[in-house]
This record gives structure tokens, C-alpha cells and sequence, in this order.
């Protein structure tokens, strides 16, 4: 009986346990970043995208740190991670063999010369699992690669996406900047066309004129403060952090011209992580059509029994118990495989027909902005000269000082335009790096 005992004990010290671990009002994500701990898992984060970085959020963040910490703490990248967690955890379950299975009887005599209790006892095992399991596990092991590399892709796509905003926010401060001194000059020269118009010196239609480049310049200022809180509050949603969280950036560093679109999309086929996963996923499902294919043939259940008579007889013997395949033979469980890995075949070429094409506009789109911004760079340099020397001679009395404000928002209006096109540079060559996967110091190696 102590024997008994123990092995029992052993058998229920081997059984998990249930702990609950219930929501909370107040979860982590929820909460501010704490610098020690963002500076200590930056400095050890592993990404073929990211260089380990101190971070220092009181300072400014260039590129690679809003990549950063936007893979630490974004929450859908947490939720993922965790998604993996699952996926790593069936495949570990589809190496498992089954448990055995027994069952024990007793017959009581109700009338007969018999004494005894009649006993039986059975010992059952799957022989089919044994068969498919090797299939079953290298489908759950490519399943778990294809989560992996999903994950892998999400988290090179938001900290992308990250990066634009940061970019983003970068220029339009600079694009707010300039508005709201496009404002201030013609809320000037509307003031002195209202003091020269009170003294009868010019025409109400001037007036007119001054006050509708007034409510204009207001609205762009406006436009531009909108686009900015909006970028910002985007940017602290892609990084994980709280609204409104205070962050300082350093300035977009200019980046080199971009290959043709034929080398860039030869990258992508090898380097992006969506593709590899689609590659994944089309092996796990071989495996499936695989497994499929062998689940036709008859299933097998192995049984050993034992037993004894009312009259006291001891018998043994094995059972075994297969099925016919006579009508199903499994084959709608093929049919549906062999089209699901049709289905995956045409979605991965569908997908590389899509990368070629994107990839192919963004350089495309990127040589136009360039264009757009050496044109820019041409003419800017004349109008401010022209500018400065209306400055210089309102300032003599040679010149209407209106004339001068005239010529200075000209100026400004051309660095806007300048700004524009850096923003869209800015952007589209980061989201060039997205679509071929790998950081633009790749393309060139």
C-alpha cells in the first residue's frame, strides 16, 4: 500500500497546476517608460535592423532610436511576441506520443456455482499517431517558423512606420515654423494696409487683398499645427509611449540615391521577412498534404487485454481494431490540402508580383521628389537674394516695405515647398527600406 502511495504522489508532483493570473485596471503598457530599464534592454536589443543604443529620452532621438524603442514597447509587438509564445508551444505538442490508454471491469456472479469476481482490464495504443507523427511535427515546427517570421516582419513594419513619423514630425516643425512666420508677415501688412487705408492712401480693394493673403496664411498656420499634433500623437502611439509624452529628434540626415528597382527587388525576394513566412507556411502545408495523403490509409489501435473468469481462468491476448478504407479514404481531407497549398502557391506569387510593382513606383516616385527638390535648390537662392536686397532698400526708404514683406514670404513660400520635398524624400525612402526589408546601408553590400 505504501508503494502504491508513492507512486501515486510522484504521478500528481509530475501534473501542472493552475495558478490564475486575472486583468488588472492598470496594465504595464499603460504606464510611463522608465528610463533605466529602456536604456538597459536598448543596449541589449538584437535586430538585424537595429545598432544597440544608449537611449536617453531627454535627449534627441535619431532614427535608430525611435526604431528602437518602438520594437521595445509598442503593444501590438507585445501581443505578438506572445502569439509566438503559442506557436512555439504547439509545436512542442505536436512531438508529443500519445498517452496510452486503459480501462479495468469487474462482473459480480448473481447465480452459478462460480465464486470468484470476474476482471478485465485492457491496455490500448495509437500506432497511427506513431505514424504521422513526423509529418504532424515538421508541420507545427514550420507553423511556429511562419509566426516567427511574421513577427519579425511586424516589428520591421512599425518600427518603418515609426520612422516615417519621426521624420514626419521633423519637418513639419520646420513646415509650422515658417507658417506661422507667413502669418505674422501678413498680419503686418494687413495692419499697414488698414492704418494707410484709414489715411485714405490707397484703395479699399488692396485692403481687400491683404486681408483674404491674412485669413490664408492663418489657415495654413492652422493646417500646419493639426498635421503636427496629429503626426505626433501617431509617432507616441507607434513608440508605445503615453499621449502627449514630451520627445526631442534629431534632425533626418540625408540619404544616397537609391538602386534601380530590378536590384532592389532581387533583395527583397531574399531579404524580406513576409516572403520567407509565406515560404513557411507553403512548407507547413506540404506537411499537411503529406499527412493527408497517409491518413487514407487504415487507422491502427493496438490492445492488449486481460482477464480472469468467474470460474477463475487467466487469459491475455492483444486486439487489434483498424478502419476500411472502402468510401472515404480520407480523400475529401486531400482534396482540401492539395487546395489549401494551391491556394498558398498563387498568394506568394500574387505577393511577389505585388513587391516588384511597389518597389518600382517608390523609386519611381522617390526620382521625381529628388527632381522636384534639385529644382527647388536652383531657385531658392534668387529669391532670397532678391528678398534680402528688398529688405535692404525698404530699409533705405528706396522701397515699400510691404514690397519688401512681399518678396521675403516668396522666400518662404519656396522653403516650404523645400520642406515638402525633404519630408517626402524622408518618407518614401524609408518606405522604400520596408518594401525590400533590410536598411538601406543593405542595398549596397
Amino acid at each position: 500500500m505504501k508503494r502504491w502511495t508513492i507512486a501515486l504522489g510522484l504521478l500528481v508532483a509530475g501534473c501542472a497546476t493552475y495558478r490564475p493570473e486575472p486583468l488588472t485596471e492598470s496594465p504595464p503598457t499603460l504606464a510611463p517608460p522608465v528610463a533605466a530599464i529602456i536604456a538597459r534592454d536598448a543596449a541589449a536589443i538584437e535586430r538585424p535592423f537595429l545598432r544597440p543604443a544608449i537611449i536617453d529620452l531627454s535627449q534627441p532621438l535619431d532614427a535608430n532610436a525611435v526604431a528602437t524603442l518602438a520594437v521595445l514597447l509598442n503593444p501590438d509587438l507585445r501581443a505578438q511576441r506572445q502569439r509566438a509564445g503559442v506557436a512555439d508551444a504547439q509545436a512542442f505538442a505536436a512531438g508529443l506520443l500519445p498517452d496510452p490508454t486503459f480501462s479495468f471491469g469487474a462482473d459480480q456472479v448473481l447465480s452459478g456455482p462460480d465464486p470468484l469476481l470476474g476482471l478485465a482490464s485492457t491496455l490500448g495504443f495509437n500506432l497511427n499517431a506513431l505514424r504521422t507523427r513526423r509529418v504532424a511535427r515538421a508541420q507545427a515546427e514550420a507553423q511556429a517558423r511562419q509566426v516567427r517570421l511574421d513577427l519579425a516582419w511586424a516589428e520591421w513594419q512599425i518600427s518603418g512606420q515609426a520612422r516615417i513619423q519621426a521624420a514626419k514630425v521633423v519637418e513639419l516643425e520646420k513646415a509650422e515654423g515658417l507658417a506661422r512666420a507667413s502669418r505674422d508677415s501678413a498680419q503686418s501688412i494687413l495692419d499697414r494696409m488698414l492704418r494707410a487705408a484709414g489715411r485714405g492712401d490707397i484703395l479699399p480693394d488692396q485692403v481687400q487683398a491683404a486681408r483674404l493673403a491674412a485669413f490664408d496664411a492663418a489657415d495654413r498656420l492652422r493646417t500646419a499645427e493639426r498635421d503636427l499634433a496629429t503626426a505626433r500623437s501617431e509617432l507616441s502611439r507607434l513608440m508605445g509611449l503615453p499621449p502627449g509624452y514630451p520627445l526631442r529628434l534629431a534632425s533626418v540626415m540625408p540619404s544616397p540615391p537609391a538602386p534601380d528597382a530590378a536590384a532592389l527587388f532581387a533583395i527583397a525576394q531574399r531579404e524580406r521577412a513576409d516572403l520567407q513566412a509565406l515560404r513557411a507556411g507553403y512548407a507547413a502545408q506540404e506537411a499537411a498534404v503529406h499527412k493527408a495523403v497517409l491518413d487514407q490509409f487504415p487507422t491502427l489501435d493496438l490492445t492488449i487485454n486481460g482477464a480472469r473468469d468467474t470460474a477463475g481462468n487467466l487469459t491475455i491476448g492483444p486486439s487489434v481494431a483498424f478502419t476500411l478504407p472502402l468510401w472515404n479514404r480520407n480523400r475529401g481531407g486531400i482534396a482540401v490540402e492539395r487546395a489549401t497549398r494551391a491556394q498558398l502557391r498563387a498568394e506568394y506569387e500574387a505577393r511577389l508580383f505585388q513587391t516588384r510593382a511597389e518597389i518600382a513606383a517608390a523609386v519611381d516616385a522617390l526620382t521625381v521628389l529628388r527632381r522636384q527638390r534639385e529644382a527647388i535648390l536652383r531657385d531658392l537662392p534668387a529669391l532670397e537674394r532678391f528678398a534680402s536686397a528688398n529688405r535692404h532698400a525698404a530699409d533705405r526708404g528706396d522701397l515699400s516695405l510691404v514690397t519688401a514683406m512681399n518678396a521675403e514670404q516668396a522666400a518662404r513660400d519656396k522653403e516650404i515647398l523645400l520642406a515638402q520635398a525633404e519630408q517626402g524624400i524622408a518618407e518614401q525612402t524609408i518606405a522604400l527600406e520596408l518594401l525590400t526589408g533590410v536598411p538601406q546601408e543593405a542595398w549596397t553590400r
